[in-house]
C-alpha cells in the first residue's frame, strides 16, 4: 500500500523544496515549543527539534483519528556563528545587525532531517552541515539587501535562492538546497529506504 506523504512544516520554503521531487504530500504545522534548552548544543538542539516535529505531527493526527499509514518529512535548521547559536531575526534591525556581525566571517547551517514511520513508528535522522563564508560588507550593502528581500523570518537574516547570494565569498557543503531548510539529496536516500523513489 502506498503512504501518503506529510511534510511537517509551515515553512513555505521546505514546501517549494519538496515540491521538486515531485510526489504528492500534504502540510502538517507541528505544534512544539522550539526554545533551546540550558547549556544545549546546536547539534543536539537541532536533533531534538527535528524528532520532536515528526513526533508532534504523528500525535497531533491521531488525536484527530486521522489515518496512520503514512511517512511523517521533518526538519529543522539553526545557525551557528562562533559557537553560538541563531535564530530568526524577526525585524529589520536585529537583521541589519546580524549581516554586521557576519560580515567577513564564515556561518555554519545545521539542519536535521527526519522522516518517521507511522505504522510503527520507527524513524531515521540525518544531519547536513553547510558553511557560508560572508565577504566584507558595507553597512549600506546589508541595509540595502535587508529592505529589498526582508528576510526576516530566515535564520541567518538572507535568502541564498535570491540575492542573498550576493553576500557571499563562498559556500561550503553537500547540498545547498540544505541551506533553504531541506536536504534533498539526505530526503531522496531515506524515502528510497522506505520504498518511494521520485524516479518510479
Amino acid at each position: 500500500m502506498q503512504k501518503n506523504i506529510i511534510l511537517g512544516s509551515s515553512s513555505p520554503y521546505r514546501k517549494s523544496l519538496l515540491t521538486r521531487l515531485n510526489i504528492t504530500f500534504e502540510c502538517h504545522s507541528p505544534n512544539i515549543d522550539e526554545s533551546p534548552f540550558s547549556q544545549e548544543s546546536a547539534i543536539d538542539l537541532v536533533k531534538r527539534l527535528t524528532i520532536a516535529k515528526a513526533f508532534a505531527v504523528h500525535n497531533e493526527r491521531q488525536d484527530k483519528n486521522m489515518l496512520s499509514n503514512a511517512l511523517i518529512i521533518s526538519s529543522d535548521q539553526v545557525a551557528v556563528l562562533e559557537n553560538s547559536i541563531l535564530g530568526k531575526p524577526h525585524t529589520h534591525d536585529k537583521a541589519v545587525s546580524q549581516l554586521i556581525n557576519f560580515s567577513g566571517k564564515k556561518v555554519s547551517f545545521l539542519t536535521g532531517l527526519c522522516v518517521f514511520n507511522q505504522e510503527d513508528q520507527s524513524y531515521s535522522y540525518t544531519l547536513s552541515k553547510y558553511h557560508v563564508y560572508f565577504r566584507e560588507l558595507t553597512h549600506q550593502e546589508i541595509n540595502n539587501y535587508v529592505t529589498i528581500e526582508q528576510p526576516l523570518d530566515c535564520a541567518g537574516s538572507f535568502k541564498c535562492e535570491g540575492l542573498g547570494i550576493s553576500l557571499f565569498k563562498k559556500m561550503e557543503g553537500d547540498d545547498p538546497n540544505s541551506l533553504i531548510g531541506l536536504p534533498l539529496i539526505s530526503l531522496c536516500q531515506l524515502l528510497r529506504e522506505q520504498g518511494i523513489n521520485p524516479l518510479d
